[in-house]
């Protein structure tokens, strides 16, 4: 699977504590394998966020992305649920 970050991924990416960026590497590497995996809490998003999905860090954080195609994501966002409001 392809998956590319945007830049604001990227800068939000920076912004999260070295512990929660490990946990992130962890969680993509189950996504990479299988994006449903149970753990990862994957969930198509509604409202101005619709056509989105997400799927956990940990109980705090998310990582908002959108499927291009069967074999493509693009990350578009991460942080804490205020990553919903933006």
């Amino acid at each position: 699977m392809n998956i590319y970050y945007s830049p604001k991924f990227a800068k939000e990416y920076k912004r999260l504590s070295s512990q929660t960026k490990k946990l992130a590497e962890k969680r993509e590497k189950i996504f990479r394998i299988n994006p449903f995996h149970p753990s990862l809490k994957t969930h198509k998003l509604t409202g101005h966020l619709e056509g989105f999905w997400s799927f956990s860090i940990n109980y705090k954080n998310r990582i908002v992305f959108e499927f291009v195609d069967a074999n493509t994501v693009h990350f578009h966002s991460v942080g804490t649920h205020q990553i919903y409001k933006q």
